[in-house]
């Protein structure tokens, strides 16, 4: 895919197990080994796989071509720990569910984040925590995304908008301000805001991949975009107002943001529809995962 001169892009590198669901031959390869979990994928090559969490948001991502076309584009990557061998299985299911990937890794067991930033991604989606940790450290966006456990009578969205959301301390900003509420607690944190409303935070690991969300949402009419984003944080009154003018300095778009005051974050983004969540902390994506695909950002001092 050429990006054409003025063109928005997005580049989205997604591990095949965050894509299709492959729990049944990787629990071979756990519980029996290398060799039995080959001999399976090729003995199934063409059994096609299942959707797996990720594979409505791949969707989606693509759909944008279509509905942006000429004026930003979206390209997704696949990446897998598979050999070139027993990829064929995964390369067959995204040829049967007409997927528009073309451009993929197979790496035999190594590490594959490395090739999300030689082909130029913008975010890194991976089941596996450990690559998703380097490629944090390297400086790109990443999340581990987390099985599904749906919340009882929950149905998904049917909407053809691409709905994302974030939270904000560790994954859109950095872990400045959330340092001061683990250290000192929550008066201290609420006045240090309210001290530094005027002073931007600094950005975290997504406030890239924000800003091109942004771009892409800039070039179709605010009221028919097809990208809807939204801040769901913990934050309330006075630590608000840092927040609002952050993104004002970065002249970057949010088309709704939550201030919450510590209340669980479930119910919200099943209101909101997301198609994905992203947070630093394991409780908030337990929370998460229960309504809507969650992706844990293993960053900052949560993480520690």
């Amino acid at each position: 895919m050429t990006k054409t001169e003025g063109e928005a892009r997005l580049v989205v590198a997604i591990s095949s197990r965050a894509l299709f669901d492959l729990d049944e031959s990787h629990e071979i390869f756990e519980n029996q080994g290398i060799d039995a979990y080959c001999e399976y994928q090729i003995s199934h090559e063409e059994d096609i796989l299942k959707p797996g969490v990720a594979f409505p948001l791949v969707r989606k991502l693509l759909r944008l071509n279509t509905e942006l076309a000429g004026t930003a584009s979206v390209e997704v990557i696949l990446l897998s720990r598979n050999s070139a061998d027993t990829g064929l299985r995964i390369f067959n299911s995204i040829q049967h569910h007409e997927l528009g990937i073309i451009r993929a890794a197979f790496t035999g067991g190594s590490s594959t984040y490395p090739y999300a930033k030689a082909m130029g991604a913008h975010l890194f989606l991976s089941a596996n925590p450990s690559d998703v940790h380097r490629a944090l450290e390297s400086g790109l966006a990443a999340a581990t995304i987390l099985p599904a456990m749906p919340a009882a009578g929950k149905t998904a969205t049917s909407s053809n908008q691409l709905r994302i959301a974030f939270d904000g301390d560790a994954v859109l900003f950095s872990d400045e301000a959330e340092r001061v509420y683990k250290a000192e607690g929550l008066d201290a944190f609420s006045s240090s805001e309210k001290a530094s409303a005027h002073t931007p935070l600094t950005g975290g690991p997504f406030k890239e991949f924000l800003a091109v969300l942004h771009r892409m949402q800039a070039s179709a009419p605010a009221d028919a975009s097809p990208i809807r984003t939204a801040l769901i944080t913990a934050r309330a009154a006075p630590a608000h107002e840092r927040v609002i003018r952050t993104l004002r300095a970065w002249n970057i778009r949010i088309d709704e943001a939550l201030f919450l005051g510590g209340m669980d974050k479930g119910e919200f983004l099943s209101a909101f529809g997301a198609d994905i969540f992203f947070d630093d902390q394991k409780g908030h994506c337990e929370s998460a995962r229960r309504h809507v695909p969650t992706g844990h950002v293993p960053h900052g001092v949560a993480n520690d």
